[in-house]
């Protein structure tokens, strides 16, 4: 008679979910310094912590995601049973504003907050790109004037510089939407027109005579493909964005993208427009100047500009750090106002091999509508919002990470019946605010010991056999000059008769110990 089959136990895949990944001891304890040099500048400022919830409310995070039509899409959303719908945050700006709405009478106006932690998106995952992300952030709610929107621009250089990127590797670049919202008006209308953007009644009328594709044209969608265009500038330049504008492009694939369908002529004023950059923010805003003169709305964009730079001159932030850009965009749909981007100069090499600049690191801008969503009254707001893990790579390229990644001291164990000596070793390290573990797997091989302090990149292994433990001693090994004359070494005598070894009086541990790590933090003293 057959045995019975045993049924086949269906285990789960050990593997992260695409686009999410996990972090280990080094990245994080980088990570973690980062952060905190982060907070200490923006605490200095006199900005406040705040850590709201990861879920929100999808009527709550709103449609802010560029490129997304329906609510749920861009985010991870699941609906309750009671119906309503809910969903990871996918930054922390949308959850500032349903906090200040909620709790706007406890709190005082403006409100400046910070706030760190992950942000999630339910987007197509690629290289570097993944779906769980850190972000940073700091904001002041409740306030019009554009003095805070220079403050959170000096408030990202200061904050670029304390973590590790020094003047010349960065810039931070600023624009205003206002200056957009009045080039778009240059484009879509007649140069003769004073009415802002948003007169449908004229606008529609205009656009169409010089549209042939349609003989309606959705304005919004018009001004939304002009701004992701001109969005495109770093990477297709200048002929690529008047390609965009007009009857599209075939990138690089081979593929055609189609344009937006704008004559010549209207497109070259945007092209004109994004190099209006000059040598200095004076030259910049007076090119600005002119080129908007018409528009009522661009020229209170460039106003708020001329204030912002004066303001941050006075500070001493100059163009070496700070630069007024007619290029920069931002993607979000709240910005309202001044927008800011802080991008890294330094070349990197691809994964091609071939150089480019790193780039965009972190941005933000004002968003003066956001609350109102809440609230029904208009409630100005101003932010930034710092990459952490991209401006992490990039202090990787650069070699700036100042993360302590050494682990900790390893107490072996020679005598299985000893176990209270050693963990007594390891408090008194730890009481002196050295890290120290004791070896808790099995110590019959002492060669797998010395193999596990590798890999947990010990600084320092304690030994102390019967024979030490007699005569008041222990044995202490310098692993970081041990591992040069590892390859040899064959036995335990050898081992312990090599230069990195010493012996030590049993009360001169903690001592004894520091110096070692102390000459393991100045490579020089070692060789």
């Amino acid at each position: 008679m057959a045995k019975d089959k045993k049924p086949k136990i269906r285990r789960p895949r050990a593997e992260t979910p695409k686009g999410f990944r996990d972090y280990f001891g080094t990245e994080v304890v980088e990570r973690n310094a980062m952060l905190a040099r982060i907070a200490e500048v923006y605490h200095r400022y006199g900005f406040d912590p705040l850590e709201s919830s990861a879920v929100e409310t999808v009527e709550a995070l709103g449609k802010f995601l560029p490129d997304v039509d329906r609510p749920n899409e861009g985010v991870f959303a699941w609906q309750e049973d009671e119906g309503d719908w809910l969903a990871l945050r996918y930054d922390l700006t949308a959850p500032l504003a349903r906090v200040y709405a909620q709790h706007r009478n406890d709190l005082p106006t403006p409100y400046r907050r910070y706030a760190m932690g992950p942000v999630w998106r339910n987007e197509k995952p690629g290289p570097g790109r993944f779906r769980q992300f850190y972000q940073c952030d700091a904001d002041t709610v409740g306030t019009g004037s554009v003095a805070a929107d220079a403050e959170i621009c000096a408030m990202l250089a200061d904050t670029l510089e304390a973590v590790g990127i020094p003047r010349g590797d960065y810039v931070v670049r600023i624009n205003n939407r206002k200056v957009l919202d009045g080039l778009i008006e240059s484009v879509l209308l007649n140069n003769d027109l004073r009415e802002p953007l948003g007169k449908e009644e004229n606008l529609g009328r205009l656009v169409a005579q010089h549209f042939s594709a349609q003989s309606s044209v959705d304005i919004e969608e018009t001004r939304a493909a002009i701004m992701r265009t001109i969005d495109k500038f770093d990477k297709v330049g200048l002929s690529g964005v008047l390609e965009l504008l007009t009857e599209g492009r075939k990138d690089s694939s081979g593929a055609i993208i189609p344009g937006v369908g704008l004559p010549l002529d209207r497109a070259a004023r945007v092209t004109e427009f994004l190099v209006s950059r000059k040598s200095s923010n004076e030259l910049t805003l007076g090119a600005l100047d002119q080129l908007l003169s018409h528009s009522r709305i661009g020229i209170e964009g460039v106003q708020e500009l001329e204030q912002i730079a004066a303001l941050l001159a006075a500070q001493g932030y100059g163009p070496d750090r700070i630069v007024i850009d007619p290029s920069v965009v931002r993607g979000l749909g709240y910005y309202t106002g001044p927008v800011f981007e802080a991008e890294l100069t330094f070349e990197i090499l691809d994964d091609k091999g071939r150089k480019r600049q790193f780039g965009s690191v972190a941005g933000g801008g004002r968003y003066d509508d956001l609350v109102k969503r809440f609230t029904g009254q208009e409630v100005p707001a101003t932010g930034v919002s710092i990459g952490v893990d991209r401006l992490l790579a990039a202090l990787r390229e650069k070699g700036r990470l100042g993360a302590d990644s050494q682990g900790p001291v390893i107490v072996t164990v020679m005598d299985r019946d000893r176990m209270a000596d050693y963990q007594a070793m390891a408090a008194e390290l730890r009481n002196a605010g050295i890290r120290a573990e004791v070896f808790l797997g099995n110590p019959k091989n002492f060669g797998n010991q010395l193999k596990y302090a590798d890999k947990r990149n010990s600084p320092v292994a304690v030994i102390e056999g019967g024979d030490e433990q007699a005569r008041g001693v222990v044995q202490i090994k310098d692993l970081a000059l041990g591992a040069r004359l590892a390859a040899e070494v064959e036995t335990n005598e050898e081992w312990k008769a090599q230069p990195a070894q010493m012996e030590i009086p049993r009360a001169d541990l903690v001592a004894e110990v520091q110096k070692m790590i102390a000459r393991a933090a100045r490579p020089a003293d070692r060789q």
